[in-house]
């Protein structure tokens, strides 16, 4: 039996799910930024908001509060290195 309920672990669930999706599609629009191992990444990290989804309302105050700073962690760092990926390329560019 799955016990979905409303609460923050759905809107947590749901950004994530957001943020690996545009992650993923990455490889659509510009794949020179992206690398074997995006798809690794963005399977698990299907996985995880998936998991927080089913099973996020278990989480008490302060584990919700752990999984939120993971989740914005993940994402800034996901964003930094797509940033420096796309520095690294225009560098590579204009030294040829």
């Amino acid at each position: 039996m799955i016990n979905v309920g409303f609460g923050p672990n759905i809107l947590l669930g749901i950004i994530l799910i957001f943020a690996i999706s545009i992650f993923h599609f990455l490889r659509i629009v510009k794949p020179e930024l992206s690398r074997d191992e995006d798809i690794f990444f963005t399977t698990v990290s299907f996985i995880y908001s998936c998991i927080l989804l089913i099973h996020g309302w278990r989480l008490d105050p302060i584990l919700l509060f752990s999984q939120v700073i993971l989740v914005l962690i993940i994402i800034a760092a996901g964003w930094e290195n797509i940033r420096l990926r796309g520095q690294l390329l225009s560098k590579s560019k204009s030294n040829f």
